[in-house]
């Protein structure tokens, strides 16, 4: 493992440091300590329950921080609100499942995704994502609930584009969605992070997201097991214990934080 030093700290985008946080009294993340360098994509791994999309809810301000910092670029952003790190942070949330307006247009679930930059803001930057995605512009004026599962997917992530984002946070990009329109996503993350945005992203399709990623972290019982690039780990033998579990043999080590050399 290498160590961070003062080069390292400036290309990290995003720190937790020993974060607890969780539903009640069950607490998910345990001490999580990780970071995620700027302008790369980044894959959260491990099985059920091990906390993955606790992670961007959390950093998101959806979960509340019992102890422990999350660090955006250097700053402390612990406790902020969802629309604060959105407005003031630049980091986007591309949850889970579908979160459009079936019944209204993709114009006007576009107009709805920038409202926080006013409606001149937004309508100047909608051509700017409708330019991203031909498909998009062609179903302008349809309903959103009518656009294929790829359609709507691409609908989401333009409406977080909007926001020209740092930070990208994605969960689970390929549910319900055919190989082919899942490696059209992938190739536009892939795309977004070479162009300087930070995309942080769960997912199942584990093999080919590592294809596509720069590094990968492993979590158990909310915990950083292993975090690796992700071509090393592509080639791990023991790649389908990372997912399933059991992604290291020996207790959990929440303070190794840098990615193998």
């Amino acid at each position: 493992m290498a160590n961070h030093d003062p080069q390292d700290k400036r290309d990290i985008a995003i720190e937790f440091d020993n974060v607890l946080a969780g539903y009640g009294e069950f607490m998910i993340l345990n001490g999580l300590i990780f970071a995620a360098k700027r302008g790369k994509i980044t894959l959260l791994l491990g099985p059920n329950g091990a906390g993955k999309s606790t992670v961007l809810k959390t950093l998101f301000g959806l979960l509340k921080v019992r102890s422990g910092a999350i660090r955006l670029n250097g700053r402390d952003i612990t406790g902020a609100s969802a629309k604060a790190l959105l407005v003031q942070h630049g980091i986007a949330f591309v949850p889970q499942g579908r979160n459009l307006f079936g019944q209204l247009s993709v114009y006007e679930n576009l107009e709805l995704g920038g409202i926080t930059l006013g409606m001149k803001t937004t309508h100047e930057r909608i051509p700017e994502v409708l330019a991203r995605f031909p498909r998009l512009q062609e179903r302008l004026h349809s309903a959103a609930a009518s656009l294929s599962g790829g359609e709507q997917k691409q609908l989401e992530v333009g409406r977080a584009l909007l926001l020209r984002p740092q930070v990208i946070l994605i969960d689970e990009p390929s549910i319900g969605l055919s190989p082919l329109v899942v490696q059209d996503v992938f190739r536009l993350l892939r795309q977004l992070a070479d162009q300087g945005t930070t995309v942080l992203m769960v997912e199942q399709n584990v093999k080919s997201a590592l294809k596509m990623a720069d590094e990968a972290i492993a979590l158990e019982s909310g915990r950083l097991v292993l975090h690796k690039d992700a071509d090393e780990l592509l080639n791990d033998p023991h790649i389908e214990r990372l997912f399933l579990g059991a992604a290291h043999s020996a207790p959990a080590a929440p303070a190794v934080t840098a990615a193998s050399a």
